[in-house]
């Protein structure tokens, strides 16, 4: 919490006090009453508070996550704090986990073979350093990508020939992009 959030709370703490007090003031024959009352208005307070906290993970499940706002590509931030983004490459949906730590476009040997490359075909050449150690990686050229309103042709990526659990989204692909920012939990691609 800011200091702005902590002030606001006390305010509102005072105020609501100031009101408890002033109507159990006024109502202090009938107290059985009022507690019911108070308790039942209490249910309403806590429901609310829940349901305004948990609102923007649950407007993001009812979205599906990235969004086209205007000419910009607005992705949330995951629970697990990544950022999640779904490509089409060459027709097909392809799930990626943004990662600005990664200098490409990593695919699956799954993924890959969803957007019609077969990995048992590749040149493993290339050698990627990786939390868990060298990998061998495939060059490829993917004929399109698309995300949203965005279509690019000749896409470079690599196809890694470790295992993973996803795909990655690396700078290869967000360097395409004039400009990468993250604003209030949000990633935002533009061109």
């Amino acid at each position: 919490m800011n200091e702005d959030q902590i002030m606001q709370a006390v305010y509102l703490g005072l105020l609501g006090a100031a009101i408890g007090a002033s109507y159990i003031f006024a109502n202090k024959n009938n107290l059985s009453k009022m507690a019911q009352q108070a308790a039942v208005w209490g249910l309403i307070f806590v429901g609310t508070i829940a349901a305004v906290g948990l609102w923007s993970d649950v407007s993001r499940d009812i979205t599906g996550g990235q969004a086209v706002v205007g000419e910009d590509i607005v992705i949330p931030r995951s629970r697990d704090g990544h950022y999640y983004l779904t490509l089409q490459i060459n027709g097909q949906p392809v799930d990626f986990v943004v990662d600005t730590g990664a200098s490409e476009m990593v695919l699956t040997k799954l993924d890959a073979r969803r957007v019609g490359i077969n990995p048992d075909d590749l040149a493993y050449l290339g050698v990627a350093s990786t939390a868990n150690g060298e990998v061998r990686t495939a060059s490829v050229t993917l004929d399109q990508v698309q995300l949203g309103p965005i279509t690019d042709t000749g896409v470079r990526a690599v196809v890694n020939d470790g295992e993973m659990f996803g795909s990655l989204l690396g700078m290869s692909y967000l360097g395409l992009y004039d400009t990468l920012r993250i604003t209030d939990g949000e990633l935002i691609l533009s061109r």
